[in-house]
């Protein structure tokens, strides 16, 4: 069977195998019913749905051609290293590096970390931008972790707070 989209066909075995892992480790939870769901209930069923919807794509990839075959281009590197880097960057900056003796700085520090450098994946960078972005995710983030659901989240640095 020849491929006919490789790009279709890659994206349907991601969600294939990430559908089918999702769905199997929700099995470790209890599953419940419908009426009374388990923790484990939610889980299973989006496992199963992005299984099918992969399969779905699979089955499109392998049946309908495309003009050009839907072929791979070059990887962009720079996205890819600064969107994970500015995640490497938030959870560096959340949790601390005790190993270095890095503290942990808080949410609100960790958040424009995380925005500004993996602004820096895109064509254009505007700092000004990075940090008006920041500054609102920040903010969303406190009116809804703290303030909403109640959570005790170290939005500042501990000699800020103490």
């Amino acid at each position: 069977m020849k491929i006919k989209n490789e790009k279709d066909f890659f994206a349907g075995l991601l969600f294939l195998a990430l559908g089918t892992a999702f769905s199997w480790g929700a099995t470790m939870y209890p599953l419940g019913t419908a009426a009374t769901m388990g923790p484990g209930y939610f889980p299973l069923l989006v496992g199963i749905l992005m299984a099918v919807l992969g399969v779905l794509i699979l089955f499109k990839a392998l049946v309908i051609e495309t003009e050009g075959g839907g072929r791979f281009g070059a990887w962009a590197w720079k996205p890819v290293i600064f969107v994970l880097g500015g995640n490497l960057v938030f959870g560096l900056l959340l949790a601390g590096f005790p190993a270095l003796h890095v503290p942990a700085l808080g949410m609100v520090v960790a958040i424009y970390g995380l925005t500004v450098v993996s602004s820096m994946a895109g064509d254009e960078f505007s700092l000004r931008q990075s940090l008006l972005l920041a500054t609102v995710l920040a903010l969303g983030c406190y009116l809804v972790f703290v303030l909403a659901l109640g959570m005790p989240l170290p939005m500042w640095p501990g000699f800020l707070s103490a």
